[in-house]
């Protein structure tokens, strides 16, 4: 199994070495490492540059986004395979070797991929929650994805991932122009296709901003058209295909804009969000919670947010 190592970068200049750092300490180390410069201004890509790694090769391109630079990297792989790893993000020294162990181990699919640690912008790591596993021991394939999905945190990760190129390609690659989510509805259009092969071993670590904590408010409102949501809303009315608890994945993406509009104070928002996601699952109890703290004062909310989190 030869991978390719697309990294997409902009502006992680005090990062960047340890992404490149955790891929020259993999135990199986990738036959290729693309860097994709989407116009960074703060030396990023000088850095890279100045790295000794004989399989890198940076590209650059005016800034058009993470989900732009990503498709640019899988389009340049050489390779059939293509794992994927942000330039503020770090694999674990058995990351690459656990995929192809994956792979050997579960021929024909078109997805590999473990679960990760979350690290906050304290240093803190936890593991990732997953809950309704469908299979027992360390891996297996994710046969209810999006059961898991909705009650979990999210199983796959934009780092901790590696895709068949076709099948990206087959899908149209990643989705241009979003300012969020472009990820999760990717990873559920390639999981509608076929389900991916998971190992609960964490094996890389996400790093999180501040804002993407619930210490300190969301730095974006969510996209008010929701094209992640109506994408996933296609998956749910694919011709021929029943795609299992679907409804419950749609669910949790509108749990989730609840959410950030809540932390905004934007409450009217919020409760929309919510009703949207009790139409797909009137059993979502988070929701009715949600809809009450729709009628609290914004800093009560926070506190609560900030107390119980997810």
């Amino acid at each position: 199994m030869d991978i390719s190592v697309v990294i997409p970068l902009y502006n992680k200049k005090d990062t960047i070495v340890r992404t490149l750092d955790s891929i020259r300490s993999q135990t199986y180390q990738p036959s290729e490492i693309i860097v994709v410069d989407d116009g960074s201004t703060d030396g990023s890509a000088d850095i890279v540059m100045s790295q000794d790694m004989p399989s890198l090769r940076l590209i650059s391109q005016s800034n058009a986004g993470v989900s732009s630079a990503r498709n640019k990297g899988a389009t340049e792989a050489r390779n059939d395979w293509v794992a994927f790893l942000d330039g503020d993000d770090e694999w674990l020294p058995d990351f690459l070797m656990t995929i192809k162990a994956l792979h050997d181990g579960f021929p024909g699919y078109e997805v590999y991929a473990t679960a990760y640690f979350a690290g906050d912008y304290l240093g803190n790591t936890r593991q990732i929650v997953l809950n309704r596993m469908p299979f027992t021991g360390e891996s297996g394939v994710l046969e209810n994805y999006f059961d898991v999905g909705s009650c979990s945190d999210p199983p796959l990760w934009s780092s901790a991932i590696c895709i068949r190129k076709n099948a990206l390609h087959d899908i149209g690659g990643f989705p241009l122009n979003l300012k969020s989510g472009e990820d999760l509805l990717t990873w559920a259009r390639l999981a509608a296709r076929k389900p991916p092969v998971y190992s609960t071993r964490p094996q890389a670590v996400f790093w999180q901003e501040k804002a993407h904590t619930y210490h300190d408010k969301p730095n974006r409102l969510p996209e008010h058209d929701d094209p992640v949501g109506k994408g996933l809303a296609i998956l749910r009315k694919l011709p021929g295909r029943e795609i299992r608890n679907i409804e419950r994945y749609i669910s949790m993406w509108h749990k989730m804009r609840s959410s950030i509009y809540l932390r905004l104070g934007l409450r009217g928002n919020a409760f929309v969000e919510s009703i949207k996601g009790l139409y797909y699952q009137p059993s979502n109890g988070k929701l009715y919670i949600y809809l009450l703290l729709c009628a609290m004062p914004e800093a009560v909310t926070r506190k609560i947010f900030q107390r119980f989190g997810r």
